[in-house]
């Protein structure tokens, strides 16, 4: 006969929460309204910053912005992209380059969305993530000079 064994996992112990200082959360939130500056400089629309330290530990802040065509899209994240290597944020992953609609790069502490008008209007994050906290990147860039 064998014997069966089980194994007991402790939670507490499983689910990890990265705790971050007030000094990186001050970092990310900069780095988050540079790069919705970066889209607004290169004519993007519609560009939002949601805070969503308080809603999950997996990243700090989204950058949401509008593009009209492929190439403003790539434009926005390659420039954010140069901008968070400098600053030393190392991207994790990067999602949809190759196509024309949606451009997902994600840093860890920000995820960078760069979408064309429909599928912002059809992914519509900012419903999706409504609990999260509108942050007014141009009055934050205004009182950090």
């Amino acid at each position: 006969m064998h014997e069966q064994t089980e194994t007991v996992i402790d939670q507490s112990e499983a689910t990890t929460i990265f705790e971050r200082s007030p000094e990186q959360l001050a970092k990310s939130l900069d780095l988050a309204c540079q790069c919705a500056k970066i889209a607004d400089e290169l004519k993007g629309s519609d560009i939002v910053v949601l805070d969503l330290t308080k809603l999950t530990p997996e990243f700090d802040y989204f950058v949401i912005a509008t593009g009209n065509s492929r190439r403003q899209l790539h434009a926005i994240v390659e420039e954010a992209d140069t901008l968070l290597e400098k600053s030393g944020s190392n991207r994790i992953s990067l999602e949809g380059y190759s196509g024309n609609n949606w451009i997902l790069q994600d840093y860890g502490d920000i995820v960078l969305h760069a979408f064309d008008p429909e599928n912002r209007e059809l992914y519509d994050l900012e419903r999706l993530w409504a609990d999260a906290t509108h942050v007014d990147w141009q009055a934050h860039l205004a009182k950090s000079n």
